[in-house]
């Protein structure tokens, strides 16, 4: 097999963004949004062409489209982790509402914009979940007010650290439909459309590995392509950089300036074995805890006790 990545916005444009592959994209906009906006038909607003790309390299590679009720959809995949991307999200979300209000057109005939961005990227560090859904809500009473904003964020990073990096693993960790469009969009090149097992074996996920396999891409595409390739590898060598460094300072800064300011500058990935080694030192469960600001059954759980 010889897949490009489906992360490079360029080649996840021309593989949903296209209208013999609109069940494609339906699937993955109904895995995310709830059960009141799903649609059984889309419009696509801006489909991929190639001409256009050639005249216009600097093109956004979001897809918009039109369910069969007029709801909008923003569908974009970003790679970088660009500054102010929250402005960015909303911003196109303001673009894709105001749109639809042509001159002389009443304000009754706005219908609700969903924006989806599926992030390579770590971008809400105080949310846990990858898959994080926003309104506008009144602060004290919680009540929805302006029903037709709704923003959709998607970590793929986040769904890659609870999902680990072995197919075993993967199919374990693949509970609904976005689960499974998440694994095929960060595990691609571990998936065999002719054995896929448990949640893995579906038909849209078959399709979508087979449309990865044969797609070609022409000299312009390939030039794009292999510019926002380089980039991401870039990107995930820097990350696991900073990961390796954390994990070196935790220990590091465990033992020579005292476990509870090691475990505070270092990254979650030293936490492990500075806990180790205040349990080698008999240490109890009590005092691990205040020193390293965990609870204890977070400590058990790390510890595997």
């Amino acid at each position: 097999m010889s897949y490009v990545n489906p992360r490079v916005d360029l080649v996840f444009k021309k593989l949903f963004g296209v209208e013999e592959n609109k069940d494609l994209l339906i699937d993955l906009i109904n895995s995310i949004v709830s059960q009141e906006d799903q649609v059984k038909d889309i419009t696509l607003l801006n489909p991929y062409n190639p001409q256009n790309f050639r005249e216009d390299k600097l093109s956004i590679l979001d897809i918009k489209a039109e369910g069969e009720t007029g709801k909008k959809f923003n569908i974009e995949i970003q790679i970088s982790d660009e500054a102010d991307y929250d402005k960015r999200a909303l911003y196109y979300w303001a673009k894709l509402y105001t749109e639809q209000l042509q001159a002389g057109v009443d304000y009754s005939t706005l219908t609700k914009a969903i924006g989806i961005h599926i992030l390579n990227f770590t971008s809400i560090p105080k949310a846990k979940k990858y898959h994080n859904v926003f309104h506008i809500r009144e602060k004290e009473s919680n009540i929805l007010y302006f029903k037709d904003l709704e923003l959709h964020t998607i970590e793929l990073k986040k769904f890659l650290d609870e999902a680990g990096t072995h197919l075993p693993d993967l199919i374990k960790r693949v509970k609904s439909k976005m689960d499974l469009w998440c694994a095929f969009l960060t595990k691609y090149d571990l998936l065999n459309k002719d054995s896929l097992t448990g949640a893995l074996d579906d038909q849209h996920l078959k399709k979508a590995l087979d449309v990865l396999d044969v797609m070609s891409l022409n000299r312009h595409e390939r030039e794009e392509y292999e510019e926002h390739l380089k980039w991401l590898r870039i990107e995930t060598n820097t990350l696991k950089k900073a990961e390796d460094k954390g994990i070196a300072q935790g220990i590091a800064q465990g033992m020579a300036q005292g476990i509870a300011q090691g475990m505070a500058q270092g990254m979650a990935q030293g936490k492990t074995e500075l806990l180790k080694r205040m349990h080698a030192k008999n240490m109890s469960l009590e005092e691990m805890a205040q020193l390293a600001d965990m609870s204890i059954s977070e400590i058990k759980e790390l510890l595997h006790f």
